[in-house]
């Protein structure tokens, strides 16, 4: 029994075998492709065809799991067995699975970098079945985390310096979407997660408060602070909105004396409900009043960019937010238009015609241009052989014939990363709503490629279509 791993080495889940983890069509198309004997090398690339609303920018996250997927991908004689049981599939076929590895080259953006529509953040050259079949996992994992990635980024912008943290667990989709959450969020800016396992893996810092049950289990508020503060004595903050914020904040604040004659300090409180515009005024003035400016106010209760955003342009004195929910599931956008496309088959590039799903055929390479300040200005999608002097590709050879290659970066220096690259991005292309289109150009030398492929697609597979169809007297 294999177990379902976070990064190669923290189980979460049981799971039969990862190779399973797939659409079905991935293994008939398998199944027909190894009968037919196609074995010759394929390249697909992977690029979000769209922009969800107010997106401008994404953050490319999931490679390491992708990439340690790859390196042991096989099937296990127990999953041989299920695929056998299911009466679908040749003898032959099956014991062609139990062999197969993952033998290609991958090449990626990296963990933290910005991408932005049609891109291609991943591509992957190997042997036909097994770039086929590495589809469904490759999607699962890039899509999630740059989504979450994505969601975060904005959280964090629109928080407008204040930390942001992490609370989303409890309502992310299940139990690998939670660990990736906190990961993600964490790549793209936030400072903590609540996710003590996400701690553990990753080394993500820990924060924490307490819950209204803490509260309404004692029999007076005030002994449950006094019973917090007691066991966290450096480190404490109380949930002062379980009866009525305002008198809760007034004994925070006799909970607070008491700690300064013991010589303590109580770090914080945290407004989870109401009006917390208002809320965090009215609590910051009895405070402030008290002397005890130093204890700060952290805002949570269903927050996203939107409310971030709204706050920080009222100057609303919250110190720090707890994000959960609306991140975690990225409430707004909650799916990407990502796609997995064949663009060259046995050294042909090859593309579809589909009306708005068209994309640009052969291996790519992104280039990324700066300007005279290294803010950035434009990025070019052309192929993968092309240069482009004084322009930073951003595609590189992660993995050489199924073996990653170098040592994979940490998650802090992939959030160093991004933090670096996004302080570079336009303030208008950042923009929480209707942001700025950021610019992206198409190499001369692709667009000729792709017009010469449409042209030969349509000679080869419509015309002959069309002329029968006139032939026959058919309009």
């Amino acid at each position: 029994m294999r177990t379902l791993r976070i990064s190669g080495d923290a189980d979460v889940e049981n799971c039969t075998d990862l190779a399973l983890l797939t659409d079905l069509y991935q293994l008939t198309m398998a199944q027909s492709y190894f009968q037919s004997g196609r074995v010759e090398p394929a390249t697909f690339s992977l690029f979000v065809r769209d922009y969800p609303p107010n997106r401008g920018y994404f953050v490319a996250a999931g490679l390491k799991d992708v990439l340690d997927f790859l390196e042991s991908f096989s099937f296990t004689g127990e999953a041989i067995d299920y695929l056998r049981s299911t009466e679908m599939f040749a003898g032959d076929f099956l014991e062609y699975l139990r062999r197969l590895r993952f033998t290609g080259e991958v090449w990626a953006v990296s963990e933290g970098r910005l991408f932005f529509k049609d891109e291609p953040i991943v591509e992957i050259t190997a042997p036909l079945i097994e770039a086929q079949i590495a589809e469904t996992f490759v999607i699962n994992q890039i899509n999630l985390q740059s989504l979450i990635a994505t969601k975060a980024a904005r959280c964090v912008h629109a928080a407008g310096g204040r930390t942001v943290v992490d609370f989303s667990l409890r309502r992310t989709h299940g139990i690998d979407a939670g660990i990736k959450v906190a990961r993600s969020s964490y790549l793209a800016g936030f400072a903590a997660s609540s996710n003590v396992l996400a701690g553990q893996k990753y080394g993500i810092p820990l924060v924490g408060t307490m819950a209204h049950s803490f509260v309404s289990s004692f029999e007076h508020e005030i002994d449950a602070f006094r019973a917090f503060v007691k066991s966290f004595p450096d480190n404490s903050i109380l949930l002062i909105d379980t009866y009525d914020t305002i008198t809760g904040a007034h004994k925070a604040v006799e909970v607070a004396r008491e700690m300064a004659a013991r010589g303590q300090k109580l770090r914080g409180v945290r407004i989870d409900s109401g009006d917390l515009a208002a809320l965090a005024r009215e609590v910051r003035k009895i405070f402030d009043d008290a002397g005890l400016r130093d204890v700060k106010i952290i805002g949570s209760g269903g927050l996203d960019e939107y409310d971030l955003a709204e706050f920080a342009k009222a100057n609303v004195p919250y110190d720090s937010y707890g994000v959960g929910t609306k991140m975690g599931v990225s409430a707004d956008a909650p799916w990407l238009d990502m796609a997995y496309k064949l663009v060259q088959q046995n050294g042909r590039p090859v593309l579809k015609l589909s009306t708005g799903k068209a994309y640009w055929p052969g291996p790519k390479q992104i280039f990324r241009v700066v300007d005279a300040h290294r803010r950035l200005k434009k990025d070019v999608i052309a192929l993968r052989a092309e240069k482009l002097p004084g322009a930073e590709p951003l595609l590189n050879k992660v993995m050489d014939s199924g073996k990653t290659q170098g040592t994979y970066p940490s998650l802090k220096e992939i959030r160093e990363r991004f933090l670096a690259e996004f302080d570079l991005l336009d303030e208008n292309v950042k923009a929480i709503l209707t942001p700025k289109p950021y610019p992206i150009e198409i190499s001369p030398r692709l667009k000729q490629l792709n017009e010469e492929i449409s042209r030969q697609v349509t000679q080869v597979e419509l015309e002959p279509a069309i002329r029968a169809k006139r032939a026959s007297g058919k309009s």
